[in-house]
């Protein structure tokens, strides 16, 4: 690839700014630019957006699901249960990746390219697979379940609902400008694998907190 590139890339929108000389090399070359200041902040494409724009709220809500998911790890015995959430904290940063690129005008406009970050098909279809997995082992739900249980489980039904919120907010960013399907239907996809993570955490539902209607009353 000839030449280095530019590439914006902080799902927070502080908006580090990289240098990526080769796809897998990004180089960090500052932390703050100032160029922020003015209340702006920029996309990959080098286009300015205002910082409460509703993408940035989309972007920086995926963010704080990933950091959600961090914290969840950290409570966490089950190396395998930790190692796909790792995985799922790359994914949300591709993600964040992806609705900061406006789509090109190109036949397939969201098509990922050796400069192009984009969710695809199969990594929804990977969260379907382990969803389906996860539940296998467990008994069918005869009641709601309340967030707790383990500390594991709270903090994973922490990440589903900060994942919901950025299912909510990319969904209000997409009635104004369009986004890929793909990163919408992963992050609906993800509050789902979240939910089914959080029993798994709680002994694979042996240990759910169930609701009971009306119990206070």
């Amino acid at each position: 690839m000839a030449g280095d590139h530019d590439f914006v890339a902080d799902p927070d929108r502080h908006f580090c700014r990289l240098r990526l000389i080769r796809p897998e090399v990004v180089k960090l070359n500052k932390i703050y630019t100032r160029t922020g200041d003015d209340g702006t902040t920029g996309l990959v494409d080098g286009s300015r957006v205002a910082k409460h724009d509703a993408l940035m709220a989309a972007i920086g809500d995926v963010d704080e699901a990933n950091s959600a998911i961090g914290f969840a790890i950290l409570a966490l015995t089950d190396d395998e249960m930790a190692a796909r959430l790792t995985r799922i904290q790359n994914d949300l940063f591709d993600l964040g990746a992806d609705l900061a690129t406006p789509a090109d005008d190109r036949a397939d406009p969201f098509a990922p390219g050796e400069m192009t970050l984009r969710i695809v098909a199969s990594q929804v279809a990977r969260l379907e697979e382990e969803i389906d997995a996860m539940n296998a082992a467990m008994p069918p739900l005869t009641s709601f379940i309340l967030p707790g249980g383990s500390e594991g489980a709270a903090r994973l039904h922490l990440a589903r609902t900060a994942a919901r919120r950025a299912e909510r907010s990319a969904v209000a960013a997409a009635a104004t400008r369009a986004l890929n399907p793909a990163a919408l239907a992963y992050l609906n996809r993800l509050s789902d694998w979240l939910f089914v993570a959080c029993r798994a955490a709680n002994g694979n539902g042996a240990n759910d907190v169930l609701w009971v209607p009306g119990a206070s009353r």
